[in-house]
């Protein structure tokens, strides 16, 4: 099933024309690497999906239904979540409370409402386990690795059963341990049938969880071919501009 699909999307700030009527399509536990030099319009593109700018031309498409975002809540209604590369995390707090951050689990009678940090850690628990991450769900933020806060921003995205996970930047300034514990966390979310968009810069994590890669340059898509029909050679060519097209 084709979880989404873009039509001739545009996006353009004044004068500056960030997107090119670029079309692509995710389907149901699909991995597509997003690809391109700085300023190539990969976070245009998913903050696009994402609901938090409106496309100036084109059209957007959730399961084959036309739709359009005017908020990021709207795209989260239609089952997509993003991961930003700051992770948006509060240090000071635990990985449960982190995880159910704004959807607090309450408890009580009438008005009165308490936390309940049993139910969050247990639930929290759960996901973790579900995701085969090693994180603790008492364990304060501050006190974890880059690939243990990742595993905490993933388990937030599944409080809403998506169907689409936007990650930017997952890999960046992580150490190679950790790396691998990213990857397998993106592995998992394909197994539960999660289509991802994957930004990286990282060519070798994009080759080893991406099935397919989607290259744009200038706000232009150059490429879009599967995983296993291409090179980092080619990639790389594509990202510079050595190779005009693929």
């Amino acid at each position: 099933m084709t979880a989404l699909r873009l039509e001739n999307v545009s996006k353009h700030f004044g004068a500056i024309h960030a997107l090119n009527d670029v079309s692509m399509s995710l389907s149901a536990g699909e991995v597509v690497g997003l690809m391109g030099d700085n300023g190539a319009g990969k976070s245009t593109l998913v903050k696009i999906i994402a609901g938090n700018y409106p496309p100036s031309n084109g059209s957007i498409f959730i399961k084959e239904r036309q739709t359009t975002f005017h908020r990021p809540i709207e795209a989260r209604r239609h089952g997509i979540e993003i991961v930003y590369q700051d992770l948006a995390l509060c240090d000071n707090l635990s990985a449960a409370v982190n995880v159910f951050l704004g959807r607090e689990l309450t408890r009580g009678i009438g008005p009165l409402k308490i936390l309940d940090y049993a139910a969050m850690n247990a639930a929290a628990a759960r996901l973790f386990k579900d995701l085969r991450s090693e994180t603790r769900p008492r364990d304060l933020v501050r006190q974890m690795s880059g690939g243990q806060r990742q595993a905490v921003a993933i388990a937030r995205t599944r409080l809403s059963n998506p169907d689409i996970v936007l990650m930017d930047e997952p890999t960046a300034a992580i150490s190679v341990r950790q790396v691998a514990e990213v990857l397998n966390l993106i592995r998992e979310l394909r197994r539960h049938g999660i289509a991802v968009v994957l930004i990286s810069h990282r060519m070798p994590d994009v080759f080893a969880v991406a099935d397919r890669i989607i290259v744009l340059r200038r706000g232009n898509k150059v490429a879009d071919k599967p995983t296993a029909s291409t090179s980092p050679e080619e990639i790389t060519g594509l990202i510079t501009g050595a190779i005009e097209r693929a």
